[in-house]
């Protein structure tokens, strides 16, 4: 089986965190059979952690693992921090082949998307 992982920064503010599980229900929704497991997990501030969320990916079945980062620059988040969760979750799932999916901001259609969201604007 094959799970996606969406990994947001995590915030103090409970109903942030809650919109980034919603994202991932959507993302369950729209991947089809493409991924028989989504989940989401969190850099800090909030829980799952990423190594307990790549746990259970692995718990429901997981045998590759994807992880999309949920972040708009290659900062030390994206560049530093995660690949050292990554790393530990690795060591612990041994048997579990971990990829990282590009970043949010560096995906193709961002520049679409800005626009499309200011001319909302009120």
């Amino acid at each position: 089986m094959h799970a996606l992982l969406l990994i947001a920064h995590g915030s103090r503010r409970e109903a942030s965190n809650d919109e980034v599980r919603d994202l991932a229900q959507a993302l369950k929704h729209q991947t089809g059979d493409e991924f028989s497991i989504v989940e989401c997990a969190f850099l800090e501030l909030a829980e799952p952690s990423i190594p307990d969320g790549v746990s259970v990916c692995v718990e429901k079945g997981a045998e590759s693992v994807t992880v999309l980062p949920y972040f708009l620059s290659a900062g030390r988040h994206v560049v530093t921090d995660i690949p050292e969760e990554l790393q530990k979750a690795q060591a612990k799932h041994q048997q579990v082949n971990i990829k990282t999916a590009p970043y949010l901001g560096s995906a193709q259609g961002i520049i679409e998307i800005l626009i499309g969201l200011s001319k909302q604007a009120s």
